[in-house]
């Protein structure tokens, strides 16, 4: 029954209706062009990692608004259908050989770093929560590693334990932190987007 009340809610879900529309493979989109209307992420010619892109929707759209002149890498560990303009990597991003390959593809700095990356859910909330916040942590560190001095990057997590000390670790590392909550993540949901904009200096003897 409870699977039945998703479907049912899922395929009346606006946004979905939308995507099937729009051509856009997932209402996940939405979310990252409502963030992107207000924070202005995206500019032509960018460098970009979309992290935990399965199955497009944010690489489809970033692709869009990048243009020809832009890089776009994205990975996954499930499978994805070509994206134009996008590369595709799947694999494991928290298994080290996933991580170097992101960054090889990358041929250089990245502009924006987005991630969408969560956990498959088992319903046991404490265990699913420790996974979506250390998933977070991961993108937090490679985008510090990869990102240039002005670059930013849009990371999904979920309110609860763990959040606050991601917050807290996203401050030391990025000159301005927001929260985002855009009108596409549907309000009963937990989840919510940190966004960074400029790294902080790395002071020497101290951690990154």
């Amino acid at each position: 029954m409870a699977r039945n009340r998703w479907m049912d809610e899922h395929f009346a879900d606006p946004y979905v209706k939308r995507a099937q529309a729009e051509g856009y493979r997932s209402r996940a989109a939405y979310k990252l062009m409502e963030i992107d209307a207000r924070d202005r992420l995206i500019r032509q010619g960018q460098v970009i990692a979309d992290l935990g892109c399965a199955p497009g929707g944010f690489a489809q759209y970033a692709a869009r608004r990048l243009g020809p002149a832009g890089r776009l890498v994205a990975v996954d560990v499930l499978p994805m259908d070509p994206v134009p303009g996008v590369v595709f990597i799947q694999g494991d991003f928290t298994e080290p050989a996933c991580y170097a390959a992101v960054r090889a593809a990358l041929q250089g700095p990245a502009d924006l770093v987005i991630s969408d990356m969560a956990p498959n859910i088992t319903g046991i909330e404490a265990s699913d929560q420790a996974r979506a916040v250390a998933l977070a942590e991961i993108a937090l560190d490679f985008a510090v590693s990869c990102l240039t001095p002005e670059g930013s990057c849009l990371i999904k997590v979920f309110q609860g334990a763990g959040f606050p000390e991601l917050l807290a670790d996203m401050r030391r590392r990025f000159q301005r932190v927001a929260t985002r909550k855009p009108p596409a993540s549907r309000p009963r949901s937990p989840e919510v987007y940190l966004l960074g904009t400029g790294l902080r200096p790395v002071v020497s003897g101290s951690e990154s």
